[in-house]
């Protein structure tokens, strides 16, 4: 037991000794915290208020609120989108038009998709001619039902190029005055035939309820060089109570151009398939004014088509019935909706775009260092 005692009283001095430095280091530790400059009380106020501004901001981006209170119609799922396409369609079907149309579309379908066959050779049967079989004979049936194919493509083409060219020549000798004689009058007049898609310079300063029910009753001033001719075709008063912007005239000036071009085209085509018979026409000559004529008639279709978008992103569509109910019901159920032509939020829209353009950057640094490294 007395040789215990030391080793005992050893061992406690250890103990006590790593106790207090135990204590002294966590006082140490205390000290240097309370010298340490406290967290302002304003700088937390600060982090929660800039995490409940990003909120707000994204709700208010979610639903963006017009002065008016208008609200973009809601995006459907893809059945109902379906469901209430499949409807118009056979509505607009039954009209006049609607069924000539779509009789139209389905004979140039058909037969484009023919002729497209036929020179993909998909049948080599067609090939034979006289025992022997030769694809490119001219009197084999595979070049006749091309040349076949070819007319009648041809004579469907000459329906819009030739239908249309009233019209086309009427803008035409509009654009003509306007850009030869300063003719004012002519390009409002243009303007109130593409309504749909074309601003003057000066209509975004109209009065909002500026429409064609009330633009000759109304009493307060407006430059009347900013409204269409006539009165009457004025677009009509924008939902969103925001008016769009002027549009670039050489935007007009390409739709009327590439219009009237494709019904030139469409005249030296038909001079080539009507003059000329399939033994003496130049092989390349339908090709190419085929082409021609489709390319024309698209790159004037497709802007008129983005600009009539982006006239109705800013100035808003009518609401149906049933979309003033589906945003009701949504409403109640909690269900957002952005309140955007496309329904979808611009943030991630965004982002999405520079991903692209960083992965189209990337690629492009990417392909000379790999020439480099192969190279080497």
């Amino acid at each position: 037991m007395p040789s215990e005692s030391p080793r005992n009283s050893k061992d406690g001095q250890d103990d006590s000794v790593e106790r207090a430095t135990t204590v002294s280091t966590a006082t140490d530790q205390n000290e240097s915290l309370s010298k340490r400059n406290p967290i302002p009380h304003n700088q937390a106020q600060e982090g929660v208020g800039a995490a409940l501004a990003s909120n707000v901001a994204a709700a208010s981006v979610q639903m963006q609120e017009y002065a008016n209170g208008y609200h973009f119609p809601p995006k459907y799922p893809i059945k109902e989108q379906i469901r209430m396409g499949l409807v118009d369609f056979w509505n607009f079907y039954n009209t006049g038009f609607g069924f000539f149309l779509v009789i139209y579309s389905l004979n140039v379908i058909a037969w484009g998709g023919m002729l497209f066959l036929l020179l993909c050779n998909a049948s080599p049967e067609m090939c034979w001619v006289n025992g022997v079989k030769d694809c490119n004979h001219i009197d084999s049936p595979r070049r006749i039902w091309i040349e076949i194919d070819s007319q009648i493509l041809n004579g469907l083409f000459c329906v819009t190029g030739f239908g249309l060219a009233p019209w086309r020549f009427r803008d035409w000798y509009f654009l003509l005055r306007y850009r030869i004689l300063g003719d004012q009058q002519a390009l409002r007049t243009l303007a109130g035939i593409h309504r749909g898609w074309f601003r003057l310079a000066g209509s975004d300063q109209l009065p909002v309820a500026l429409g064609p029910k009330n633009v000759e009753e109304m009493t307060a001033n407006y430059n009347v060089d900013s409204v269409p001719y006539p009165l009457e075709t004025i677009s009509d008063a924008p939902p969103t109570g925001i008016r769009a912007p002027p549009t670039k005239l050489w935007k007009m000036d390409l739709v009327v151009y590439f219009n009237v071009a494709n019904t030139f085209l469409q005249c030296v085509l038909s001079g080539f398939m009507w003059a000329l018979n399939r033994y003496d026409r130049p092989s390349w000559s339908t090709g190419l004014f085929v082409c021609l004529a489709c390319i024309a008639s698209a790159t004037a279709g497709i802007l008129m088509g983005i600009e009539g978008k982006h006239v109705k992103a800013i100035e808003g569509v009518p609401l149906a019935k049933r979309d003033i109910a589906r945003l009701a019901r949504d409403k109640e159920l909690g269900i957002p909706h952005y309140n955007n032509i496309n329904d979808k939020d611009p943030e991630a829209e965004k982002e999405k775009a520079m991903k692209k353009k960083e992965k189209k950057l990337f690629g492009k640094s990417e392909k000379p260092s790999l020439g480099t490294d192969n190279e080497r």
